[in-house]
């Protein structure tokens, strides 16, 4: 797979709807081209201690983000035409899905592809298949992990040695 688009999001508290910040990094001819990272005010709109703990973000972060709509605004012309690949590819997706219907978009049926799911079977000797894990056993030393856009490149990277 030479172009695609490698996403993660991350959630303010137990909801998929509650996407507060997305990293897109797009790969074109299997180089990456371009990237895109976002706050959004999630919906529902509230931080739960252990998704604070884990990404770092609070309420403070995202009061004047914009919402979903209006990210992804500027986010679909990047993506077009693109399949989107993420580590734990249910979890991103189950997200997308969530967020589009609290907003009442039209949902385009994006094709995903899992790097979680290949990486068990390229990698099947490895102690776990987290994200930084696999990362690593691709060549790729993932710093600041949580945050969007850092998992999407890891993601990307790992789509561009398994995929």
């Amino acid at each position: 797979m030479k172009d695609f688009a490698a996403i993660d999001f991350e959630t303010a508290n137990n909801e998929r709807s509650s996407v507060c910040s997305v990293g897109i990094v797009i790969v074109r001819d299997g180089e990456i081209a371009d990237s895109f990272y976002s706050l959004i005010q999630p919906e529902p709109n509230y931080y739960n201690y252990w998704c604070s703990k884990v990404h770092g973000l609070c309420s403070l972060d995202t009061d004047n983000a914009p919402v979903f709509p209006k990210v992804w605004a500027q986010v679909e012309p990047k993506i077009k035409g693109l399949p989107l690949v993420a580590h734990n590819s249910r979890f991103d997706e189950g997200c997308l899905k969530a967020v589009f219907r609290v907003y009442q978009m039209d949902y385009p049926d994006y094709e995903f592809f899992d790097t979680l799911k290949f990486s068990r079977r390229a990698f099947p000797k490895l102690a776990n298949h987290q994200l930084h894990t696999v990362a690593a056993a691709c060549g790729f030393h993932l710093q600041d992990h949580h945050n969007a856009l850092a998992d999407a490149e890891a993601c990307a990277w790992i789509a561009r040695e398994i995929l």
